[in-house]
């Protein structure tokens, strides 16, 4: 099998995880108490960690997430909402989680725990910045404060997210290169 073609396969087998793993999150629309609790994170840390080439990194994930969050606001709204006043920050949190997984050098469950633990926290004081929401929260340290204290449940939820898509995703891609190494990238091929 020629390099391209393996490549080729390798970010197929990539992709379909993370289409997979975000088509999850249409779970949450049916089940509240499941806000929050969605791979969004695992794979923007997944992507960031798995794909050779960054631009892909960044782009799968991100895209995934556009085209989820179309349908996800559609079934909350009826419309077809392509933007709204937060996608900007929401993006930004996202591009720095892909981010955050190109610094996994060694796959493990540390590094994984790390780095997801990191995303949170990244998404939990940009998306709780008090005048995202326009007057439900004063405009101050206070407010801000108010806001994060607010958004606990829905990060406790991100954190469980992250942490069982993120053991879905890498062990379960982690295993499937230990089966076939038609998967592993050409550096670990190497060793």
């Amino acid at each position: 099998m020629s390099s391209q073609q393996k490549i080729n396969t390798r970010n197929t087998v990539l992709i379909l995880m993370i289409v997979f793993a975000v088509a999850m999150r249409l779970v949450s629309y049916k089940f509240q108490f499941l806000s929050n609790f969605t791979p969004v994170g695992a794979v923007a840390l997944f992507g960031g960690a798995y794909f050779n080439d960054k631009w892909k990194a960044y782009l799968v994930p991100l895209l995934t997430l556009f085209l989820s969050d179309i349908a996800i606001n559609y079934l909350y709204t009826g419309k077809l909402v392509l933007w709204y006043g937060g996608s900007i920050y929401m993006y930004l949190c996202f591009a720095l989680m892909v981010f955050i997984g190109t610094m996994i050098k060694k796959v493990n469950a540390l590094n994984v725990f790390l780095a997801s633990v990191a995303s949170v926290l990244i998404h939990w004081l940009i998306m709780d910045l008090p005048w995202l929401y326009g007057t439900l929260y004063p405009h101050t340290i206070g407010g801000y404060m108010q806001s994060l204290v607010a958004a606990i449940p829905f990060e406790k939820n991100m954190v469980l997210g992250d942490a069982i898509y993120g053991a879905l995703l890498f062990g379960g891609f982690e295993l499937a290169k230990s089966k076939y190494t038609i998967l592993r990238s050409n550096t670990e091929l190497a060793l």
